[in-house]
């Protein structure tokens, strides 16, 4: 397990102390404020560095009432990470927003969940993935996740609408950034605990400045593939603070899990 109070789930939590306290506890999600997706003064904790989306940029977007984010893997099943739920089973208390970059914005289109699907065997250390099905599709373009380790390299894209600095407030707007690939031996010698085959790393090694960061937790990361199609490479996971140089931010490596989440989606009916 990793120390709570080192490497921070990216999940948004009610101010800086309790970011390590909700930081791997599976059970983190039904304990923060679950009632606020359009960041209206709530504490929280997008993405660092970043700038804002535009309108329909990144449609497969989603804000999970619980403080994460999501990708549609399907109109309706979100591809989150596995700490931002408590275990498995049925559960409607989870609102997905979509449709808009502007939480506030009154097209803003949302649905509630019915059931939840964490990865199995999910214990805080890698296998970060989990999905959730909602009570009815969305109509947004899906993010297709990638399938094998082809894309697992070069320059990546991250949106959320977490915060823009380490310790700072939910966002109410959608911001992206791009963070280029750091390979496993570098990233094992910032963090020794890191899950190999599992988990991958991203961004600026030497300045930091860029970065997901507390609340962003389950958003993708991603970029083009060979056609000029989007597609999901990582899942928003854990880092040391947010944008630190020589702290790269680690990401759920979809590809590892990629039969498992198209197996589970089916098994929601996807």
């Amino acid at each position: 397990m990793k120390n709570p109070t080192k490497h921070l789930k990216r999940l948004t939590a009610v101010g800086a102390v309790a970011l390590a306290a909700f930081s791997l506890s599976p059970a983190a999600a039904s304990a923060l404020p679950s009632g606020n997706p359009a960041g209206d003064g709530e504490p929280g904790t997008t993405i660092v560095g970043g700038t804002r989306a535009e309108q329909g940029e990144f449609p497969f977007m989603v804000r999970l009432s619980m403080g994460c984010g999501g990708a549609l893997l399907e109109k309706d099943i979100v591809l989150t990470a596995a700490h931002c739920v408590d275990g498995s089973g049925s559960d409607t208390s989870i609102t997905a927003t979509g449709g808009v970059v502007d939480l506030e914005d009154p097209a803003a289109v949302t649905a509630k969940s019915t059931e939840v699907l964490q990865a199995p065997g999910y214990d805080g250390q890698g296998k970060d993935w989990a999905l959730i099905k909602l009570d009815k599709a969305l109509d947004q373009p899906t993010l297709p996740i990638a399938k094998d380790d082809a894309y697992n390299e070069g320059d990546f894209t991250i949106a959320g609408w977490g915060a823009d600095q380490e310790g700072g407030d939910q966002q109410r707007y959608l911001l992206k950034a791009e963070v280029p690939f750091v390979d496993d031996a570098t990233c094992k010698s910032a963090y020794p605990d890191l899950v190999e085959g599992e988990e991958l790393c991203a961004g600026k090694l030497d300045t930091g400045g860029v970065d997901s960061c507390q609340g962003d937790s389950g958003g993708p990361m991603f970029r083009k593939d060979d056609a000029g199609e989007w597609v999901q490479v990582g899942i928003v996971s854990w880092g040391d603070g947010c944008a630190r140089p020589g702290k790269p931010g680690v990401y759920t490596e979809v590809s590892t899990f990629a039969a498992d989440i198209e197996d589970a989606a089916a098994q929601l009916g996807g």
